[in-house]
Formats: structure tokens, sequence, C-alpha cells
């Protein structure tokens, strides 16, 4: 999930804080788990959106953004609006995108369900690309060369590495910030420092490579304080602030209001996040880990290694139930 760079402004990462990363990265691994058994032909999307979601709550933490759900040339920023009606059809490649935070600490996690069984080796390719980016992760190394490692192997499969997406640094309440994790060879960069933590994100495409808007805008995040006149639209604000900037998605809102959202994302209070996509008729698959560098490496905070509890598991209807 991508949101607008914040400035470098590092939290030190305390025990506290560490604590606090793993326990967002444990819940986090399980729900993704989870979501391999949800994701099933005919099932609906605004169901399993909804399910994960619970879960997380239900885990005593929460979202970090809306659970992300992109299909097939879509990379990234898709999740169910209110009266989503989309069921998971035999062709889909799924992209399971999920954030929680405790406290503000953050886990990003995410990744893709062949339902066809045409494209394992486009999964492999994004799986491998963040493992081998990671297996080079530690104090000293510059940034770019994370790169390096995902394209190459991305394309020795035969698919193409999305230039335009990366992956990204996060800090408490802060889901994108330096470092710019790139998915193709960049040179230089920041230079890794231990306590640094980071999501690692690859995307494989057998398209373009490269991702653009849709008009499709289900997610938002407040950018922006000042008064409003609309009593719609403070009672969204009221409801938000607490979110303190992490985005949100129209569905997620008790007190939803199209005008009052409206009127926010005219006046830029709003900031609106398109589904991001490739070429028509191409697939993209994804992988991604958040990771907190230490002293000879990395530790991965959303590998499923990390799970302690298992998660109640409420199994959405399919479209036949």
């Amino acid at each position: 999930m991508k949101q607008k760079e914040k400035p470098k402004t590092y939290t030190p990462l305390t025990e506290e804080a560490y604590d606090r990363y793993m326990q967002a990265g444990s819940v986090a691994a399980q729900v993704l788990e989870e979501s391999k058994e949800l994701v099933k032909v005919d099932a609906s999307l605004l169901m399993v959106a909804n399910a994960l979601e619970e879960m997380i709550y239900e885990a005593g933490m929460k979202t970090a953004f809306p659970v992300n759900i992109s299909l097939n040339a879509d990379a990234a920023h898709d999740t169910p609006s209110p009266d989503d009606i989309r069921i998971f059809a035999r062709e889909d490649v799924v992209k399971i995108d999920i954030g929680v935070h405790l406290d503000g600490y953050i886990a990003d996690t995410a990744l893709t369900i062949d339902l066809s069984g045409e494209h394992e080796l486009l999964v492999e390719a994004a799986v491998a690309a963040r493992d081998a980016a990671i297996a080079v992760v530690k104090p000293g190394i510059q940034i770019g060369i994370l790169g390096e490692y995902v394209a190459k192997e991305i394309m020795s499969r035969g698919f193409k590495p999305i230039h335009n997406l990366t992956g990204h640094g996060v800090d408490r309440y802060v889901l994108h910030m330096p470092p710019n994790v790139p998915n193709i060879p960049k040179k230089g960069g920041i230079i890794l420092e231990e306590g640094m933590v980071f999501a690692i994100e690859p995307f494989a495409s057998t398209g373009a490579g490269n991702v653009t808007d849709k008009n499709r805008i289900e997610i938002f995040s407040e950018i922006a304080s000042r008064p409003v006149r609309s009593p719609s639209a403070r009672s969204i604000l009221k409801e938000i602030n607490p979110r303190r900037g992490m985005p949100f998605a129209r569905r997620q809102l008790q007190n939803y209001s199209e005008l009052g959202l409206t009127r926010l994302f005219k006046d830029g209070i709003l900031h609106g996040y398109p589904v991001l996509s490739d070429e028509p008729g191409s697939f993209v698959s994804q992988s991604e880990h958040t990771v907190i560098v230490t002293e000879d490496g990395c530790i991965v905070t959303t590998s499923p290694g990390t799970a302690r509890t298992r998660l109640p598991v409420s199994h959405p209807p399919s479209s036949d139930d």
C-alpha cells in the first residue's frame, strides 16, 4: 500500500517499539495466511475483505490501511466498495495486501493467489525477488542494490518488474517514507542503518512493467487539517482523525456520506489513491514483507514464523450460498 512520501524523521527503535512491530507482524502474517482459505472461485471480494479486517480487530490490532484486493492487471490500491458485487473468477490472479498496526507500529505484507493455476511462475517470481532482496539487507549497503536482486529474479523468469512501484520505509503512524526500495537496478540511495524498518515489495508483470492510474478510487487518507462547514464532512473527519493520516476505505466509514467525502476531497483535505494497473490483458503478481535492519542483517516481522496464536476464521459465503 502506497502513501504520499513523508519527511525523513525516524522514531528511535526502542525495545517497546520493536515488540510492537513484532506483534503487529505476527498478526499480519496470520491474517495473510488465512486469506489463502478465503479467496476461492465465486467468493465475494467484499466478504473476504471484511472477514480479514475482522480478524485484525479480534486480535486486538487495527488496520494500517484497508485490505487491498487487486485482480489481474491491477497491481495495487483496489479494495471493495460498500456495495461491491464482484466475485472471484477462475482466471483471476489475486493480490492480497494487508496492513496491521499496534499503537501506530506497522506491519505491511502481501501475497498473490493464482486461482487459474496457470501463473505459478509469475507468482514465484515476486516471492523469489522478495527473498533475494531480504537476503542482502544489512547495515552499510545502499538501498539501490536491492533493486538489482529484485529485477534479476523477475527477469530471469521472463517477466518485467514494475519499475514505478517500490517498497517503502515505515515509521510510527507513517505508512510510506524513505527509503524507497526499488524494483529495478538503481545506483546509490540511502545507506541502510541498524533499526531501520521498511517493506520490500516486488511486483512482477506479464505486461509493460509500468502502472498507471485508473478511475476507480476507494481509498483515501487525511493530508490536511482545516475547518469545514459541511456537517457530513465534519462527521467523517471526526471518525477518521484517530487514524492520524493512515488510509481508510469508503466501506469502513460508519458515518459515510458521498457528499461529505466529495467535499473533503475537493477541499484538499483528503488524498485519493487510484487503482494502479499495468496494460489491459496483463497479469501482475506481488509479494511483500516488512523487515527491521539488525546488526548483521535483518529480521522479517511478517514471516509466518512469527505467528504466536491461531486466529479465528470467518469463512465468507460464495455467491451460491
